[in-house]
């Protein structure tokens, strides 16, 4: 099996479907489909994210380490602020598969994309590193804060 973390991925490369596909997509109420793929590394961690803008939705695949899966989903659809209907909060839930942690990842990035674009999010996340301990758990976290923002300009730019 190759090792996707070591793949050799564009560190930003947009798909757009052919312009005749686009059409079709058009005419059944989708305004945009693309995706793109990113990394971002800090010392031996490396998080490789694949976006898919969906029309009005949006899908993030996170995975990085020696065995990228899938251990947990993270879902959020935005809805008015409870303590202030004016702004935007998200509701989100999460599943994560026995043994797994990446719910701590999934649930937050989602929650907060889905709030801050105002769209339906799910990210789906799969990192693993043998013996990971809690300062390395904590520069995983942070890489995933700098993926999202990244996310973030990058769907702004669209």
């Amino acid at each position: 099996m190759p090792d996707l973390a070591k793949s050799e991925l564009p560190m930003i490369h947009y798909s757009k479907w052919p312009a005749g596909e686009a059409g079709r997509a058009e005419e059944k109420g989708i305004s945009q489909v693309s995706f793109w793929k990113i990394s971002e590394r800090e010392d031996k961690y490396e998080i490789f994210a694949q976006v898919e803008v969906l029309g009005d939705d949006l899908l993030v695949v996170l995975w990085g380490g020696t065995k990228p899966h899938i251990g947990a989903i993270g879902m959020a659809q935005p809805r008015p602020s409870l303590k202030d209907s004016k702004r935007i909060s998200a509701t989100s839930s999460a599943f994560t598969f026995l043994g797994h942690k990446e719910d701590v990842v999934a649930k937050a990035m989602s929650e907060e994309l889905a709030r801050e674009l105002n769209r339906k999010v799910v990210v789906v996340a799969g990192m693993h590193w043998e013996g990971l301990r809690d300062e390395g758990i904590e520069e995983v976290i942070g890489i995933c804060q700098r993926l999202k923002h990244r996310i973030l300009e990058e769907i702004r730019r669209l």
